[in-house]
């Protein structure tokens, strides 16, 4: 497999005026291949979203370098942002404030699909049936969805410009677990059938254990454990990945028993 993202030695801060600096990821490195789900846990604070903001150029690095199909995205050229922006999409957590209000799932499908340079654009129809939605919700607003409906309306949104690479931050985290183990085997699904690349960030190993090849746990700003997802579960390097796995309560287990994949 090649090679998409290639981060060596990420640092991030964040600067506010007559504020201390916050140093929030203190220097990661991590490879994303092709048709690969890279796992992204620890919990709120550790500075894994502000991973997913750094690639996708919404917050700027203050040391290291991210590749992208082996080019510092630091140095792309306006076409190339272009292009790169199209390759990479983020869903995010919450779902229904991601989406615009007045727009209904038909209007927001068609805006995105505007920016793709597909020869063969899909249909909102063919987008929705993608992500395991009726049409019938074509013309609803997201205030008339449930949670799990909008965060799969939101995967519509993103596959319609043919992205490579899906950045999920925590997309199941304000759902209930049965909607999570659905939203979760979606995403495996996805991944395999589209070939796509996913990075999910999630604060909870559960979420990660069935769905990811590899994971990378976070404390602090840095990774504690980085390895194969059954590897790491199976022989945590670290006390911090070790506390976590002791901590996973009864409903997360059960989230992991509804994702495992069928044998």
């Amino acid at each position: 497999m090649s090679e998409l993202f290639t981060v060596n030695d990420l640092h991030v801060t964040y600067r506010r005026p007559g504020e201390k600096p916050l140093e929030a990821v203190k220097g990661v490195s991590f490879v994303l291949n092709e048709c690969e789900t890279l796992g992204i846990v620890g919990e709120s604070g550790s500075g894994k979203s502000t991973i997913a903001k750094a690639l996708m150029l919404l917050q700027p690095s203050s040391g290291g370098e991210i590749l992208f199909g082996g080019k510092n995205v630091a140095k792309f050229t306006s076409a190339e942002r272009s292009a790169y922006r199209r390759d990479v999409q983020m869903v995010f957590q919450d779902a229904v404030g991601s989406l615009n209000p007045r727009m209904t799932i038909r209007q927001a499908l068609v805006e995105a699909m505007r920016q793709s340079v597909a020869e063969k654009a899909r249909t909102p129809e063919e987008l929705l049936d993608i992500v395991g939605l009726s049409s019938a919700v074509l013309d609803q607003y997201p205030r008339e969805l449930s949670g799990g409906q909008c965060q799969r309306a939101s995967f519509a949104r993103a596959l319609a410009v043919y992205p490579k690479v899906l950045v999920a931050d925590e997309p199941v985290s304000a759902l209930d677990v049965s909607v999570q183990a659905r939203i979760l085997n979606l995403l495996r699904d996805l991944r395999r059938n589209l070939n796509l690349a996913v990075i999910l960030i999630a604060h909870d190993l559960a979420v990660v254990r069935n769905v990811c090849d590899r994971v990378c746990v976070m404390h602090k700003g840095l990774f504690a454990d980085v390895g194969p997802a059954e590897e790491v579960f199976a022989h945590p390097k670290s006390d911090y990945t070790r506390s976590l796995l002791t901590a996973v309560p009864d409903v997360a287990r059960e989230l992991a028993r509804r994702t495992k994949p069928a044998q």
